[in-house]
């Protein structure tokens, strides 16, 4: 069996029924708030009987006047850093929640990513949430909704990741609450109405076990804004690795749900509904929230399916499969983006098409397969091993997608051999396009990370469109300033 060091989308979630809840005990931390509130209480009561006590010793002592004046003046100093922290908290606040002013600018939020798609096999953004911000690196994962983290509430089951487990507040999302219904499908029950169970399953056999929670995000907006807004995202307290488990602190969810990031942000008025990321073919690459980064009229735009086979996915549409220019006769074929998905995977007809073309186009040519390597399930060996793509892109030719719908004509989606090759550690070149029939998918054809690289790729919910366009993908784009393509 290959090693397809690889993580496939959001399958569903399903209410969860658990004799023993971590978060029993958070009552008790809300009962602990009501003590200390109350001890607040009894101190500030103590310290006026203080100062009335000693009010009454100075008059009878004659000092009464002088005493006045103290105690005016620091009544004076007090009131005034009063109004300094309530212009300061007021000032923060405007700032973190005047959504007209934000809109207005076009903002967005813009992370960094690190990894890549080989020998990584995965990219990761950095996050910083809790009070104080605490970092958490999460997979960005547009084929899911749900945003989770391995949880200490306490965890049951946590795997390997390169902090801390999360340690959550007492800000439950209640069962009825909308967000948690939009993690369930159909009616559910609330065994425990003040807190939103979940469980989320991927293809690869992973899952996490867990309950929604609410915390605040640091985020720096393109327009100079800091905001910490509280989002809801899952705090994971038991989890069970797939085949292809990373190790990551948890998943951010990008998809189209209520629950997803994007869609929490655009209800508070910070961004709008959109998203996109840029995967440079050399590492890294960045991901955004909102749409002030790029000029939509350089964008080639298709409508996005409404009615796809997973309505929690990105797919525009039915496609049909060019191999090097000229159809394959495999036509609508029903595609999705999944930046969750390291490589690319075809259902089996269209893979067989690929395969045969792919044998014709490289007879004659220097190379042979590679049968001892097992990186991927097809890889092809030269005279001497190749240290880069570019060794090799000059033997294979670009591949597209072009699909049916599309507002002026019908779009195409190119893949150049560096979109769907990769070069393995022993000097081979190897197919990063997958029969996705033999891992479930059926006829579930996915476009991944693989073959995204060196492009922008948008998400626009507000349009219901996806768009792409070739992009520099190795630097984030500064503040106030679209991204020159």
């Amino acid at each position: 069996m290959k090693n397809q060091n690889e993580k496939e989308g959001h399958k569903g979630t399903t209410a969860v029924d658990k004799n023993t809840r971590p978060f029993s005990g958070w009552k008790r931390s809300s009962r602990n708030t009501a003590i200390s509130n109350l001890f607040k209480v009894f101190v500030v009561l103590t310290m006026t009987e203080r100062v009335q006590r000693f009010l009454s010793r100075e008059m009878r002592e004659g000092k009464a006047f002088m005493m006045m004046i103290i105690l005016f003046r620091i009544a004076l100093s007090v009131g005034a850093a009063g109004d300094r922290q309530q212009k300061w908290w007021h000032s923060e606040s405007t700032s973190g929640t005047t959504s007209s002013e934000i809109n207005r600018a076009a903002s967005s939020v813009v992370f960094p990513l690190y990894g890549n798609v080989y020998p990584e096999g995965y990219y990761f953004v950095q996050v910083n949430l809790g009070q104080p911000p605490q970092p958490y690196f999460l997979d960005p994962d547009t084929g899911s909704d749900l945003t989770w983290l391995q949880c200490d509430a306490p965890c049951v089951h946590c795997t390997k990741a390169p902090h801390p487990p999360y340690r959550p507040t007492n800000d439950l999302v209640v069962c009825k609450d909308p967000l948690c219904a939009s993690l369930h499908s159909g009616d559910y029950n609330c065994d425990s109405p003040e807190q939103c169970d979940y469980e989320v399953e991927y293809a690869d056999g992973g899952s996490s076990l867990g309950v929604l929670v609410k915390d605040m995000f640091s985020l720096n907006l393109t327009n100079g804004v800091r905001l910490r807004p509280r989002l809801a995202f899952g705090c994971g307290y038991d989890q069970v690795p797939g085949a292809s488990s990373h190790p990551l602190d948890g998943i951010l969810g990008l998809g189209k749900g209520k629950s997803g990031i994007v869609s929490q942000l655009k209800n508070q008025g910070v961004v709008r509904n959109v998203l996109g990321h840029c995967l440079s073919g050399r590492g890294g690459g960045f991901l955004f929230l909102g749409d002030g980064i790029y000029d939509s009229s350089r964008v080639l735009w298709t409508p996005m399916l409404r009615d796809s086979i997973d309505s929690k996915h990105y797919s525009a549409g039915s496609a049909e499969l060019i191999l090097g220019g000229r159809s394959s006769g495999n036509k609508n074929l029903a595609f999705v983006f999944d930046s969750g998905s390291s490589y690319t995977y075809l259902g089996s007809q269209p893979y067989r098409s690929l395969l045969y073309w792919l044998t014709k186009e490289l007879n004659g040519k220097p190379l042979r397969e590679a049968t001892d390597d097992d990186t991927l399930p097809h890889c092809w060996k030269g005279r001497n091993p190749f240290r880069s793509i570019n060794e090799v892109a000059k033997f294979f030719k670009p591949l597209a997608l072009k699909f049916n719908n599309g507002w002026r004509s019908k779009p195409q989606f190119e893949i150049p051999p560096e979109g769907y090759l990769i070069i393995s550690k022993r000097g081979n070149a190897c197919l990063g396009i997958l029969n996705g029939t033999e891992i479930g998918l059926q006829n579930f054809n996915v476009i991944g990370d693989i073959s995204m690289q060196d492009s922008m790729v948008i998400y626009d919910n507000e349009k219901k469109a996806i768009g792409w366009t070739a992009a520099n993908c190795d630097r984030p784009p500064k503040s106030n300033s679209r991204l020159v393509m």
